[in-house]
């Protein structure tokens, strides 16, 4: 659903873009409340996953494909906050070096494939994990819905600033109807894509889940005929718990990032995404405009040069996770260390005296 320059007016994409800047400010200040020195590298590795995942378009019939837009995963993996983050950071990287998504519209996609999909899907997904009976399950059921609502919702925030600002005449009820019936479609994708993902996290180290947190019953015991909360007992650490299984997840999550934007991606569908299928469908890319950096040596995900298509978008798709892998630790470590900082700096509490 990346929006290119041309379809919504300049002033509603600059009002976007301020909207944006102040959820991308907020998300900074968001994020060391939710990042460590343990974290911070793998909220990294989300982005390049959340990249790699885009990559490969799936059909959802009629000549239409769909994509992952990743807030509901990347919030349910390592918080709403710091999943606005991730997003962000994989629109930039696409924009101006991918020349996917126009510039002008960066504010625009951010708020919606960012802003929207990841504050819908946290709000669907902590709300039905409340409702739900604790454990596993309740995580997996509760990440498929919220990925589904995500979808439809980011296209209707679509519709909104085309209501605003689209600069052709379409209705706004035909743009809407349309754009929420092939995204709920696309949503399911969505919800199978995150439920896989977290699913398979949770298996190997739940702690390492945002959203899998203070989900564990404490241990009861029965005093006086009355079921008390145990006091926790102090355990050895156990691999699951170390730092070496975390490096374990990291590298294998690096690997699959890397597999599937420079091998998969190949077989990914060639067929337009749901806003290109619905802007060619009612007009509404009459005014769309070419990229600012549409001769980029990385431009729609191939190398300059490399008459090889497999070869040309596996070394992109490759370039494209280091890249954003190395932008998002980088933008990550530097919140987790600020946190560690704002820390250290406050003055200890004295001793309460007996």
């Amino acid at each position: 659903m990346h929006v290119p320059d041309g379809f919504i007016n300049a002033p509603v994409s600059a009002a976007a873009g301020l909207v944006a800047a102040g959820a991308v400010a907020a998300g900074l200040r968001g994020a060391r409340r939710e990042l460590d020195d343990r974290t911070a590298p793998l909220a990294g590795l989300v982005a390049a996953f959340v990249f790699a995942v885009q990559m490969l378009n799936f059909p959802v019939g009629a000549g239409t494909s769909g994509h992952l837009l990743g807030g509901a995963l990347a919030a349910i993996l390592v918080g709403p906050w710091t999943g606005l983050l991730c997003i962000a950071v994989v629109l930039l990287m696409q924009g101006v070096l991918f020349a996917d998504g126009g510039l002008t519209a960066l504010g625009v996609n951010i708020t919606i494939m960012g802003g929207v999909t990841v504050l819908t899907a946290y709000a669907v997904f902590r709300g039905l994990v409340k409702l739900l009976p604790r454990g596993r399950r309740a995580v997996t059921v509760a990440s498929f819905a919220a990925a589904l609502v995500s979808v439809p919702a980011s296209a209707a925030a679509f519709t909104l600033l085309y209501a605003l600002g689209g600069t052709t005449n379409v209705p706004v009820g035909d743009v809407l109807w349309a754009m929420l019936g092939v995204h709920t479609l696309i949503g399911l994708g969505e919800a199978a894509i995150t439920t896989a993902t977290v699913g398979a996290v949770i298996a190997v180290r739940p702690d390492l889940v945002y959203g899998a947190r203070d989900l564990a019953e404490p241990l009861k015991l029965r005093v006086d005929g009355r079921l008390v909360d145990a006091a926790p007992a102090p355990t050895a650490p156990t691999p699951a718990r170390t730092g070496g299984s975390a490096r374990k997840v990291w590298a294998a999550g690096l690997a699959a990032s890397v597999v599937l934007a420079a091998f998969v991606s190949f077989y990914a569908s060639a067929d337009p995404d749901g806003l290109e299928r619905v802007a060619a469908d009612y007009g509404i890319d009459e005014k769309a405009e070419d990229h600012a950096v549409a001769d980029s040596p990385l431009a729609d995900y191939g190398v300059t040069g490399v008459t090889d298509a497999r070869l040309s978008g596996g070394l992109a798709g490759t370039l494209g996770v280091a890249g954003t892998l190395a932008v998002g630790t980088g933008v990550f470590w530097a919140a987790a260390r600020r946190r560690a900082a704002a820390a250290a700096a406050q003055p200890a509490r004295p001793k309460e005296s007996a």
